[in-house]
């Protein structure tokens, strides 16, 4: 027994950090459990869930490199620890869709994403139960059905589905963020701190450890096999991604998007043909001139949060209408025809000499600008100058 206690655990430059960022990955998970039972936002509890999953994939290789299998050889972990691979890429999916979709809701159909990881839990279940059915499983580490059905038929058949499953899955969650990043610039006129860069970056993570173990699983059976330590790398790039997982979705705030009428899957898209003939229309050219008229007069693009639905309340028109002004009679999207009218008070101001009294950054502020990061961005889009290069050229 004394001799079981030197050998396992055995913290090395190899269990170690993947113990360490394991260990900090499920804290992060446990919070987001708690930021869901407190504001009952359900991207807390699917991001969540992922983080479990991802934890839970590190338990083989961090126990393992702990030396649980050279301890205990007849161990009968590999029947507990199940793969959950097949739930992970349509958990990102939705989560995705979670914070994307402001009135986001499970429905009954949606469980049918999840049916082949189910099936799969049922198969493994039946490998367990035949296998300790078995005389001399006891004294054992793999069965009869592991040896000649897990690993010869099972293991290859449903790696090569997961690989295909995930690409689909990617690709469907590439497509609904960056249609998302699209139609927020026809709700929102600051929409900076909405576009969710860091999902972006975490898709690309994801999509460059898929493509890196791609070509692992590709290398160690048709190549060479790989020993676990060459193996270990993209397990502890994965525990490393757990980390920044963690910490940007624990911190990011998508509560802007709540009460909105926002689906994130509106079709804004016009063909030119379309806006010049909408342009040369009597009734369309009435409709901008009210609205612009409204603008210069009004003023509400001062209000920093201005959106899409709050500007139709003010001119009684429905969300649709004035988007169709917007985009067909002006050729813009909401957040450009927004923003111009903040840059040019920005600009009337600064030709007023207001920067002697205010910071760059304070008249963006008075001008309806929520950030600096926004305004710098939106001011060099429109006048394809910095603010601070236009004052100087300017003043």
């Amino acid at each position: 027994m004394f001799s079981l206690l030197i050998e396992f655990p055995n913290f090395n430059i190899y269990s170690t950090p993947l113990l360490v960022l394991v260990l900090q990955g499920l804290i992060f998970a446990f919070l987001l459990l708690h930021k869901y039972r407190k504001e009952k936002s359900i991207s807390y509890l699917l991001l969540a869930v992922i983080l479990f999953i991802v934890c839970y994939h590190r338990t083989t290789y961090t126990i393992g490199f702990m030396d649980w299998y050279d301890t205990f050889r007849n161990t009968k972990i590999n029947y507990y620890l199940i793969s959950l691979s097949l739930f992970f890429v349509p958990f990102i999916y939705f989560y995705v869709r979670s914070i994307t979709i402001s009135d986001f809701r499970f429905k009954r159909k949606d469980i049918l994403h999840f049916i082949p990881g189910v099936v799969y839990v049922f198969i493994k279940l039946f490998i367990l139960i035949y296998d300790a059915s078995l005389p001399g499983f006891a004294s054992t580490q793999n069965g009869y059905l592991v040896e000649n059905f897990q690993w010869k038929y099972l293991d290859p058949f449903v790696t090569a589905f997961t690989y295909i499953q995930e690409v689909v899955y990617l690709v469907l969650t590439f497509q609904l963020y960056y249609a998302y990043r699209k139609n927020i610039q026809q709700y929102f006129s600051n929409a900076y701190d909405l576009e969710l860069n860091w999902i972006r970056n975490f898709l690309f993570i994801y999509t460059a450890l898929f493509v890196y173990g791609l070509l692992q699983t590709i290398v160690d059976v048709a190549i060479t096999d790989l020993s676990w330590t060459q193996r270990w790398w993209l397990q502890f790039l994965n525990a490393l991604a757990i980390i920044y997982i963690g910490v940007k979705g624990y911190f990011t705030n998508t509560d802007k998007l709540l009460g909105l009428s926002f689906d994130g899957s509106l079709n804004f898209n016009t063909s030119r043909s379309q806006l010049v003939q909408d342009d040369n229309s009597p009734q369309m050219r009435e409709k901008v001139e009210s609205v612009t008229s409204f603008m210069e007069a009004e003023k509400p693009y001062l209000d920093a949060e201005i959106n899409l639905i709050t500007l139709s309340r003010k001119l009684n028109l429905s969300r649709a209408e004035l988007s169709e002004i917007i985009n067909s009679g002006l050729g813009k999207n909401f957040n450009d025809f927004v923003n111009g009218y903040r840059v040019e008070a920005v600009k009337q101001m600064l030709a007023e000499g207001k920067q002697e009294q205010l910071s760059l950054l304070g008249i963006a502020l008075n001008c309806g600008f929520n950030s600096k990061a926004t305004f710098n961005r939106v001011f060099k889009k429109l006048t394809h100058l910095s603010p601070s290069e236009y004052a100087r050229t300017h003043s």
